[in-house]
């Protein structure tokens, strides 16, 4: 078994997959009676007979039928081994880290990201979800390498592109205030009612207030898709992205209680990276991608 050899077993699996040695050696571009030792050897080393050879056809024994099996796995991990040695000698990132904000249109976005890895086989895509202030921690603490959420601006340290933007708004279902919805909904009419806010992921939350209303009672939900359950059977209240809530909108699941005194609120939505971190060939590709 010590001197098992890669070539031997890439022989065997030719037999078995053209089910004959004139077969194998026209795929492998090899004599006939070259694939017939290497086959013979392997069966010597591994001490089974694999290949019943009484027949017009090769066919495997129960013994080759199972250890073909494995076979395989162990010469596409070879593969994968090799494609892997070539993405470190040329500098290409083997899987690029990303993390979708709580804000994100998720659709668009993979989207976006589906048709970029389709191709790109060699990269894997390490994708998480983080909300608040927890995406662009991510970021900086250099556990990503690029971040679709909002950013600031102004930060320095961060380099952005606008993709779209999303209008927030608060909602109810029906039947949960009982009083008449109008634009003149005012924080004090809805300091009694349970509203449903976003937890922040960040170890180290942001002291900034995302439609949070002080005073009342709150209940915590790790997203949006989850927010949306608790709000339409009536069980809280709170803002929800417009592209999550179309439908329920139109047809009146939901109703919107945005005014003057209780207002919605539009966020950009970003690729968001680092200014002052290099960049591999991935992941400036992923960056050209999402330009375009």
């Amino acid at each position: 078994m010590d001197d098992l050899k890669l070539h031997d077993l890439r022989c065997f699996d030719a037999v078995a997959t053209g089910g004959s040695f004139q077969a194998a050696a026209q795929t492998l571009h090899r004599t006939h009676p070259s694939i017939f030792a290497a086959v013979a050897r392997l069966e010597e080393q591994l001490g089974l007979t694999l290949l019943d050879r009484g027949g017009y056809r090769v066919n495997l024994t129960e013994e080759g039928r199972l250890f073909h099996r494995r076979a395989q796995l162990a010469l596409r991990e070879v593969e994968h081994l090799k494609d892997y040695a070539g993405q470190l000698a040329s500098g290409e990132e083997t899987i690029l880290r990303v993390v979708i904000g709580d804000v994100c249109p998720r659709p668009g976005i993979l989207g976006l990201l589906s048709r970029f890895f389709a191709g790109r086989p060699r990269t894997r895509l390490h994708l998480d979800y983080e909300a608040i202030s927890g995406p662009v921690e991510r970021l900086m603490d250099g556990e990503a390498d690029l971040v679709f959420h909002r950013a600031n601006p102004s930060d320095p340290h961060l380099e952005r592109i606008d993709l779209c933007e999303v209008a927030f708004m608060p909602v109810v279902a029906p039947g949960f205030l009982p009083l008449e919805i109008g634009h003149d909904v005012t924080p004090e009419a809805m300091r009694p009612f349970t509203q449903c806010v976003i937890r922040d992921t960040a170890r180290r939350p942001s002291s900034e207030n995302f439609f949070v209303l002080d005073g009342a009672h709150s209940c915590s939900v790790p997203d949006h898709a989850m927010k949306k359950e608790l709000i339409l059977h009536g069980l809280a209240w709170g803002h929800l992205p417009g592209w999550l809530i179309e439908d329920e909108l139109r047809d009146g699941r939901l109703l919107s209680i945005a005014g003057r005194h209780i207002p919605g609120r539009t966020e950009t939505v970003a690729a968001v990276r680092r200014r002052d971190k290099p960049h591999g060939p991935a992941a400036k590709a992923l960056w050209q991608h999402l330009q375009a």
